[in-house]
């Protein structure tokens, strides 16, 4: 508890005061006497002067003497009896014998009262009052319940001196007899002293206790009920299950609650012979013999169900329950659907449709009858408990007299969330040994131990850390030695010798000062409750060891059991699974797609672009549209391969899909699945910038949407939900009735707005884009115009496409520290995450706050190197830093990512490891804010940032900062400057290039292709395929300024170059790259007969080639190699794959003058080529090239991708080919994508076209398939005549380079079909 819950609780109407200040006065002149004190109470405060009920009368300071106990007194004047608020009778108050942490006050009510408030003060005239206390309620002065805060504070703040007064309103009020305070803390100065006060009011109820018996209530037959149903009542029970609630209806239909293993477990009926199904599984530990609360409301086939105070759980029947109707409801009275046994315990306020049923019972109505027995009243069985809470806690109980026990026998009841710790140990006086009874592993074991070794060990049960009580039974005589547990299970052995108990007994743990001496524990201690203790056969009263009067104890809790399911409610979200001990939970996060202490935060980022910019490339991705929101993860395509990068949703038929009459339908309609769900759809589409679908109509003899009175024939249904009927085409305008060449205005038909429309027995076609986002996507299609001889129809919906995403690049750049923008209170109160990424030269700013009356949130940057996420719930300030080792103020984009739960707080910055900070395991969980959140600065406006921030999100919610920019001075919308941060991801000499929402890779100098200029453009060559690139003449570049750049003119006097390409072939020799020049000048890369690699310069059309052989081998073994030479002047180096670099000098004068031509693959004409090379040149390639680079020109990627824009010929087939990536290299390297799984849905109706096209085209594409087959067979054939020949040339030898015989280049037919890869393959005839 806390000053803003004090600040709430302390007030009250003054119009309420007064009319309480009048009933007090009254009650005073009336005397003391507790029956008194209770009338005045009906009377003056069941209702206030509105007519609305007020439950805020004082419930204590009219009681006498006799209705407080405490566990001690300091003297007769400090008697529990003078604790009453503002009296100074006796001392001026309470106060115990001694101020330790075994005291407490308990006060009976005299009746079950509701709590609404409680007040305390310290005594009177002293240094004596209390700093914090725990507050106990009870019916029966047994079996206390621990009341908490927010389902988690235990503790309450008390006060600072002896005389003020703090009073605080319990967040949910307490029903009860008894109430008992226990110090906590106290003025360390003084002692415990206490006054109090509790408010409140009379609890009026009808209660039944039923004892194997039940009650059931007819319903009237008829129309009713259109409103809804409610059956709404209280329950207590010792029992772990029993069917408590039915209602039974027409059909045999039925629901049903009932409790199995302390859960309210919810179960329908469906007809005779089927199987009970299990809806849902509520609350936890409802066999504590405490009051729960219990609602059920139905409207039709949605069903809330409460239990306690928890959120109400919403709930959808079976799809055969909508119309039913009950017609009876049963309580304790019918056999269950699961459950063996009908509910044993109480109810009360049993209420249906506002109707009292045990009221009606009362008054003999007919419609309620009662089964067994069934009494008013609540008769309980006292079980006290005792609650081992911590560490240091243990329980010591003496054992039996020597000559009164051969033996040992111990029984008891114990419930726990830990799967080990020590229950029960004793000495063996007689063996000198020690018996140590423990779980482990959640199973009970018992271990006898002397000498320093084990004589014997026992287990039995399993999973007993339920939280459920199990009763366990240690006995021993005549020789065995026997545990068992729940009486089901038994641990059983021989023990040789009588085990008997020595003169004390240790349960749950040992005494501190002790360990090393009596008792020893190498378990672990104990974490839970006990009850039933027995100990031979005799009950052991814990009411006796409360009073110090048997035994001893530390830390313990007597007379309750003060067990918490800290898994109901469960805080892990997103389907998180909950697991816990006594002290804490434990979320499994795996398989849900979140991540964190409590499965909050997605795994996946939001959008294709997000992923685009942590470097990855195409390929199936999981996507979270609203990160920690409620729409669960999509998997989708993301097309990283053109400018703008495309997020693909497909749906179950995306092909070209032919339809044909059929007899007896007019329409043919099909539905599209897609697979995302709908809100993931619609998610999807609202964040992009644009999205888009394919929409195609292939029709001879089927109109479209022209009719002769004017409705379309087919139509399409795109939007939300099932989607609003369309009556426009791919490509034209929402309402227009039109298709794209209607809005064109090219129809085949100038009458008709579609070329369908034209009714002709030739084929058409209507198709186009889809672009309007109110109407995406398609849904399902309905044709109309099928039924007519010789119609013939196709149809196409693509999938959806969208690229862009407004949330990643939504940002502000704030240019002064006093500027701020501001937002409504973010509200997360028990989850909160908070993204963004920032940019700045600054040094410290605050990026982020958000203030409440005590609690905050606040991110800042505290240095160039440090970020800190501070923030209060109410437990002090707790703060979260993460250390960079680099500057942050460098003037590019980092992440950040903070979240607090109920676990704890965590912080992420860029790729660094998270820090986190537990929360205190039972310290306050709601976040309570309710200021304005504060962007960029802070509300005293010190501290502000300086900077950009982009993409905040705040628990999946992206907030608009360019919208609230643009009216906000000193802060301007947007944040230009990307390629700093993103430059790095263009890698083989792509350039990066700014765009107003991101950046992009130009691959204009690059060899390489792609989103990141990463993709290989490699194609398959044949002996026939010739791609020559032709050096531009000075003036062409400026007659076509648009051409692609190139620094290389054929006037151009080299005097280096830069050469580099990848290559995979079995053929040797080879000629890999030829490039001539105007002036007889050549430069030539080769594989020779040896398979070792060639560089060939000529730089002096009067002298003979200098060679340049590299003294890598096996190059012509059909893998890929990557070459690399670089020459300044007379000075080359070369580098094949990753071995060392050779170094090369030439004797020419390092000049390569006009060049003219680079030719890859055959040669063709003798005039350009180097004599000696001439029959090298004229045997082609065969094999695979990829990446080539001359200096900025990539001629092999002018051919494949800008074939009629670049100056390149290209003779021959040429096959684009993946033969150059590393993964078709090694065909043994895993895939690189994001493909998780295949999700298309089932097949639609229709089959897809195979044959859509006219029949002439197919035969077109027959004789273009016979002379491509006879033009490479010819090839073929050639080159293997060519292969043949074999010819000699003279080198020379000078300045070191080595000039050699022709020899090398003898061919070697070691040709592998397989090595040329012709994946996806693009072929060109030109």
């Amino acid at each position: 508890m806390d000053s803003r819950s004090h600040s709430r609780s302390r007030r009250r109407s003054q119009s309420r005061s007064r009319r309480r200040s009048h009933c007090r006065s009254r009650r005073r002149s009336q005397g003391a006497a507790g029956i008194v004190a209770q009338v005045a109470l009906l009377l003056c405060s069941a209702r206030g002067t509105s007519g609305e009920e007020v439950c805020d009368g004082p419930l204590v300071s009219n009681l006498p003497p006799a209705s407080f106990r405490s566990s001690s007194q300091l003297s007769s004047s400090h008697a529990p009896g003078f604790a009453k608020l503002n009296r100074r009778d006796g001392a001026g108050g309470w106060s115990p014998l001694t101020s330790d942490g075994y005291q407490w006050l308990e006060v009976d009510l005299g009746q079950r009262t509701k709590i609404a408030a409680v007040a305390t003060q310290g005594r009177y005239g002293s240094s004596d009052w209390l700093t914090s206390y725990l507050l106990m309620f009870s019916d029966t002065g047994h079996n206390w319940k621990q009341h908490r805060q927010e389902d988690s504070i235990g503790s309450f703040p008390g006060n600072s001196n002896a005389d003020s007064v703090v009073q605080y309103k319990l967040q949910q009020p307490a029903v009860a007899r008894f109430l008992r305070l226990l110090p906590l803390r106290w003025n360390p100065s003084g002692r415990m002293g206490l006054r109090l006060e509790a408010y409140g009011c009379p609890h009026t109820s009808d209660v039944l206790s039923l004892r194997g018996g039940g009650l059931a209530y007819r319903l009237s037959p008829g129309p009713r009920r259109s409103s809804g149903e409610v059956v709404s009542l209280e329950f207590k029970t010792a029992r772990s299950s029993g069917t408590l609630l039915q209602a039974e209806g027409e059909g045999g239909l039925g629901l049903s609650l009932e409790l199995e293993r302390g859960k309210l477990l919810l179960l329908t009926r469906g007809p005779p012979s089927s199987e009970p199904r299990r809806v849902a599984s509520l609350g936890s530990l409802l066999d504590d013999q405490q009051w729960h609360r219990l609602a059920v409301e139905r409207r039709g086939s949605q069903l809330n169900v409460t239990v306690d105070e928890h959120a109400a759980e919403r709930l959808r029947l079976p799809a055969e329950f909508p119309g039913w109707e009950a017609e009876q409801l049963s309580v304790a009275a019918a056999r269950g659907l699961v459950s063996e046994r009908n509910f044993d315990g109480c109810l009360e306020n049993l209420v249906y449709n506002g109707l009292d049923l045990v009221e009606l019972f009362k008054s003999k109505d007919r419609r309620v009858t009662v089964v067994g027995n069934v009494t008013f009243s609540c008769a309980e069985s006292v079980s006290v408990a005792v609650t081992f809470p911590g560490p240091r806690s243990f329980l010591r109980l003496p054992g039996a007299a020597p000559s009164l026990s051969e033996g040992v026998s111990v029984g008891l009841q114990f419930r726990t969330w830990n799967d080990a710790g020590l229950l029960l140990t004793f000495d063996l006086p007689e063996e000198g040994g020690v018996a140590w009874l423990y779980l482990s592993e959640a199973r009970l074991r018992l271990q006898i131990h002397k000498a320093g070794g084990a004589l014997l060990e026992l287990s039995a049960g399993s999973a007993l850390n339920d939280g459920l009580w199990h009763s366990v039974e240690l006995t021993s005589g005549r020789g065995r030695l026997t545990i068992a547990v729940d009486t089901e299970e038994r641990g059983v052995a021989n023990a040789g010798h009588p085990v008997a108990a020595g003169s004390q007994l240790f349960f749950g743990g040992c005494p501190a000062a002790e360990d090393t001496q009596d008792c020893k524990n190498p378990f672990g201690v104990f974490q839970g409750c006990m009850r039933l203790l027995r100990l031979e056969d005799q009950p052991v009263d814990l009411i006796k060891v409360q009073q110090r009067l048997l035994g001893n104890y530390s830390h313990l809790q007597i007379d309750m059991c003060g067990i918490i399911d800290r898994c109901s409610p469960s805080r892990c979200e997103h389907g998180g699974r909950c697991t816990q001990s006594w002290t804490a939970f434990r979320c499994n996060c795996s398989a849900s797609g979140y991540s964190g202490a409590t499965c909050h935060s997605s795994v996946y980022e939001q959008s294709c672009e997000a992923y685009k910019h942590n470097g990855n490339t195409s390929g199936h991705f999981y996507i979270d549209v609203d990160g920690s929101g409620p729409i669960r993860p999509q998997l989708v395509y993301c097309n990283m391969t053109e400018e703008n990068t495309w997020m693909e949703i497909r749906h179950n038929n995306t092909e070209l899909t032919g339809v044909r009459p059929s007899a007896g339908v007019d329409q043919h309609s099909v539905h599209f699945d897609y697979s995302a769900e709908e809100e993931q759809l619609l998610a999807a589409i609202s964040q992009s910038e644009h999205c888009e679908q394919e929409l195609s109509y292939r029709c001879r003899k089927s109109r479209l949407l022209n009719t002769p009175e004017g409705s379309p024939f087919s139509w399409w249904l795109g939007g939300p939900g099932p989607g609003r009927v369309q009556t426009y085409w791919g490509g034209a305008q929402p309402g227009s009735r039109q298709c794209a060449c209607g809005l064109r205005g090219d129809c085949v038909d100038p009458q008709h707005y579609c070329n369908c429309d034209a009714d002709r027995t030739d084929w058409a076609e209507d198709s186009g884009l889809l672009t309007h986002e109110e109407s995406l996507p398609v849904r399902s299609l309905v044709l109309g115009d099928i039924q007519r001889a010789g119609s013939e129809a196709a149809y196409r919906v693509g999938p959806l496409r969208c690229y862009g995403d407004k949330n990643f690049w939504n940002a502000a750049f704030f240019d002064k520290e006093t500027s701020y923008l501001h937002f409504p209170t973010f509200h997360g109160e028990l989850s909160a995450d908070i993204s963004f990424l920032f940019k700045t030269t600054a040094s410290s700013g605050v990026f982020l706050e958000n203030l409440g009356i005590k609690d905050f949130i606040r991110i800042e940057l505290s240095s160039s190197t440090r970020v800190v996420f501070s923030l209060d719930v109410g437990d002090g300030p707790l703060e979260v830093r993460v250390e960079s080792s680099v500057p942050l103020n460098d003037d590019r984009w980092h992440r950040v990512r903070a979240e607090r739960n109920v676990r704890e707080a965590s912080l992420r910055l860029d790729a660094l490891p998270a820090a986190r900070r537990g929360a205190p395991a039972d310290g306050h969980l709601h976040l309570q804010l309710n200021s304005q959140l504060f962007i960029g600065g802070t509300a005293s406006r010190q501290k502000g940032f300086r900077g950009c921030i982009r993409a905040l999100q705040l628990n999946g919610v992206t907030l608009d900062l360019e919208e609230r920019a643009r009216i906000t001075p000193g802060v301007r919308a947007g944040c230009p400057g990307h390629c700093g941060s993103y430059g790095s991801l263009c890698r083989n000499r792509g350039r990066c290039a700014e765009r107003a929402n991101g950046f992009l890779c130009d691959c204009g100098l690059s060899a390489h292709t792609g989103a990141f200029c990463h993709t290989e453009v490699s194609a398959s060559f044949l002996p026939g395929t010739t791609v020559s690139y032709t050096f531009k003449q000075p003036h062409e570049s400026g007659r076509n300024s648009s051409a692609r750049p190139s620094s290389v003119y054929s006037d151009t006097t080299l005097r280096g170059e830069d050469v580099s390409l990848s290559f995979r072939t079995n053929q040797s020799p080879a000629l890999l790259l030829y490039v001539s020049s105007h002036h007889g000048e050549s430069l030539a890369l080769l594989i020779n007969k040896h398979e070792a690699l060639e560089v060939r310069y000529k730089l002096d059309g009067s002298r003979a080639a200098e060679v340049l052989r590299s003294t890598a081998r096996s190059l012509a073994d059909g893998r890929l190699h990557a070459v690399s030479v670089r020459r300044r002047t007379d000075a080359v180096s070369l580098q094949i794959d990753q071995r060392p670099k050779e170094d090369f000098n030439l004797t020419a004068d390092g000049e390569f003058n006009a060049i003219k031509s680079l030719v890859l693959g055959r040669v063709h004409g003798s005039e350009d080529v180097d004599p000696e090379l001439s029959p090298l040149a004229s045997l082609g390639f065969t094999g695979c090239l990829s990446v080539v680079r001359f200096n900025p020109v990539s001629p092999l990627k002018a051919a494949l991708l800008h074939p009629h824009s670049s100056p390149v010929v290209i003779t021959g087939p040429l096959v684009q080919s993946t033969c150059g990536s590393s993964a078709s290299a090694n065909p043994h390297a895993a895939e690189d994508t994001h493909h998780l799984s295949d999700q298309s849905g089932s097949a639609g109706s229709g089959q897809p076209l195979v044959n859509a096209v006219r029949t002439d085209s197919a035969l077109i594409g027959g004789v273009i398939a016979v002379a491509i087959f006879l033009i490479a067979s010819g090839l073929a054939l050639t080159a293997r005549f060519l292969y043949r020949r074999k010819e000699t040339y003279g080198n020379q030898e000078a300045g070191g380079v080595k000039q050699e015989d022709s020899g090398d280049f003898t061919f070697t037919t070691q040709r592998d079909s397989q090595s040329v890869s012709t994946e996806n393959p693009k072929e060109y005839f030109i």
